[in-house]
């Protein structure tokens, strides 16, 4: 994600990564994962740790699109609103869901040492912000993590959030202090190596062409070999390709463009102190220190591909517009990756048909839950665990095709220009009511003056008062008897 993320990733296949391997001989296995991403790759490694001979069949190369290009924030939760979340299937399943994307949040940081992924650069905390003032809303989000859902949380007032991060766009925080974020490249090459030790093998350059999932033992074709499967698990994304197309096609595509600034030094320090990750809760900003003094920061989102060099002037504008004491930033890296995103706003976990299984669908859920769809899938095929369950309810809906990308364009374009609008409104009425708070202190300060000004003086002491003019009596004068 920076230029030393790079360099450390490379170093990590120079110093021994095995080189890309592909399927060319016929091969009988337990389960065949199709996708090397980070849900794939957790899939093939619980597999094999638990005993499972493994395959992983990927088309490229191990996390060359969204796995590979995300930016290492670990925390609770889905892309679907948790209030939402409870509407749909109510709080007893939503407790279940959200202690699952917990769990995964904890695989992560297992796998995540320094001792298994050297340089994994872990660091602790990550804050949600708003973009408008919300602090009724904020005590009811407090309660209902806190107390419903378990989840260690803090609440920070204006002052708190604009004391970390010098900028007058946001307003009230949530903080998480058990989230985290990493390397998110040294993760997931970490992740495939530790597949590999545990047995796992992973093929890349090796598409697949067709799939016969009937049958005990499923049948996978590629271009140079065919491999028989008891189960086999789809965790492509969009990238299934033909011989899955109706899977793939429950997929919105879109592709997120994320930058690394060039060093920055101490200006960078004075407008953000906060060392963890900062998201805002309409998905607009996504940011975080790395290196010291550089910003990772992700852009919104589009349904169009494009090349990642493009976004960088629309991310400076972004940053300048949030911190302006940092002026025009330097760029010195560009990146982006297509994910696929739900109709229903949830992942695809669970089983299709006997011995066909779906891990996908994790555009907007964050890293977790990638971990604990792989971690799930597994426990189900070797364990039996059936809260995979859980997902049911979120069933496989078609996503409308180049229409769908065309409509999630414009409903992207609305969403950003509402949220701006929101957000200016909120700080135009923030500033009215800081006027107001000063006039009625300055009138407060006038009225408080008046009342300590000394008195008149009185006239001194011998010196006859003075009498009421004649007209005063007069009435007394006209009215009287003699």
């Amino acid at each position: 994600m920076s230029e030393t993320f790079t360099s450390a990733t490379n170093g990590a296949d120079a110093a021994g990564m095995p080189a890309r391997s592909r399927l060319s001989f016929d091969l009988d296995v337990d389960i065949c994962v199709v996708g090397a991403g980070l849900a794939g790759l957790t899939v093939a490694l619980e597999a094999a740790r638990l005993g499972a001979s493994v395959a992983v069949l990927e088309g490229r190369h191990v996390g060359w699109s969204a796995s590979g290009h995300q930016l290492g924030t670990v925390m609770p939760g889905y892309g679907l609103p948790i209030g939402e979340l409870i509407a749909r299937i109510g709080l007893d399943d939503a407790r279940e869901l959200w202690s699952l994307s917990k769990e995964g949040a904890e695989y992560v940081r297992a796998n995540a040492t320094e001792e298994q992924i050297p340089g994994i650069a872990l660091s602790e905390g990550a804050l949600e912000v708003s973009n408008v003032e919300a602090g009724d809303a904020l005590i009811s989000r407090l309660q209902m993590l806190g107390g419903d859902f378990d989840t260690e949380v803090e609440g920070w007032q204006v002052d708190r959030v604009r004391a970390a991060l010098k900028t007058g766009h946001y307003f009230h925080g949530v903080y998480y202090p058990r989230a985290f974020q990493l390397d998110g490249r040294r993760y997931l090459h970490g992740l495939a190596a530790m597949a590999r030790r545990a047995g796992a093998r992973i093929f890349e350059d090796t598409p697949v062409v067709s799939i016969d999932p009937s049958g005990i033992r499923k049948r996978i074709v590629t271009p140079s070999a065919r491999l028989r499967a008891s189960h086999i698990v789809l965790a492509g994304n969009v990238h299934l390709g033909a011989p899955l197309r109706r899977l793939s096609e429950t997929l919105l595509p879109v592709w997120r463009y994320a930058a690394v600034t060039e060093p920055l030094g101490g200006r960078l320090a004075e407008a953000v102190t906060f060392r963890g990750s900062v998201s805002d809760s309409d998905g607009i900003d996504h940011f975080r220190i790395v290196e010291g003094d550089r910003l990772m920061w992700a852009s919104p989102e589009t349904t169009w591909a494009a090349r990642p060099e493009r976004f960088a002037p629309a991310i400076q504008r972004r940053i300048q517009t949030i911190f302006p004491q940092l002026g025009k930033v330097g760029i010195s890296e560009v990146w982006g990756g297509a994910v696929g995103e739900t109709v229903h706003g949830m992942p695809q976990i669970g089983q299709l048909r006997k011995g066909l299984w779906v891990a996908s669908g994790f555009g907007r859920q964050g890293l977790n839950t990638t971990a604990m769809a792989g971690l799930l899938v597994a426990r189900s095929i070797l364990w039996g665990d059936e809260r995979w369950r859980l997902f049911s309810p979120f069933e496989l809906v078609w996503a409308g095709g180049a229409t769908g990308r065309a409509a999630g364009y414009a409903i992207g374009l609305w969403g950003r220009g509402s949220a701006a609008a929101a957000g200016a409104l909120a700080r135009y009425r923030e500033r009215a009511r800081l006027k107001e708070q000063l006039r009625e202190a300055r009138l407060a300060e006038a009225n408080r003056q008046a009342g300590t000004r000394p008195p008149r003086p009185r006239p001194p002491p011998g010196r006859p008062r003075p009498q009421p003019p004649p007209a005063a009596n007069a009435a007394d004068a006209e009215g009287s008897p003699p």
